[in-house]
């Protein structure tokens, strides 16, 4: 029996298979998918859920504005800034924090910003 999602995120996106397709080579895993939604998770824990826009709904303006996904990181920050740097995601970092970590910001096609944090 598969454990029950505690916490995750839903994103609202323009390109579903676009959005999942970027997502898997950051590194995220698919867990399910049935056409409107794709379920990935970010290494042990950061489950997302991409929906895809339904048809006639428009959507304008800025997604994401003042919101930052925050992610444990495994992987080297500077493999994922790579990595992105590879899918013309802008990319803000890396950058040491006075608190011990090494953080980079990821941007999604769709606009989200991705925050990636490592022990330093």
């Amino acid at each position: 029996m598969s454990e029950p999602l505690r916490a995750f995120t839903k994103l609202l996106v323009l390109d579903l298979a676009a959005s999942a397709t970027f997502y898997e080579a950051l590194g995220f895993t698919r867990v399910a998918t049935d056409g409107t939604f794709v379920h990935l998770r970010w290494q042990q824990a950061g489950d997302v859920l991409l929906v895809g826009l339904p048809r006639g709904v428009s959507f304008e303006g800025r997604r994401g504005w003042g919101v930052l996904l925050g992610f444990t990181s495994d992987t080297s920050v500077d493999t994922l800034a790579e990595k992105a740097r590879a899918l013309s995601a802008p990319v803000q970092g890396p950058e040491v924090q006075p608190w011990h970590t090494k953080d980079i910001v990821i941007t999604d096609p769709d606009g989200y910003r991705l925050n990636f944090v490592q022990q330093a």
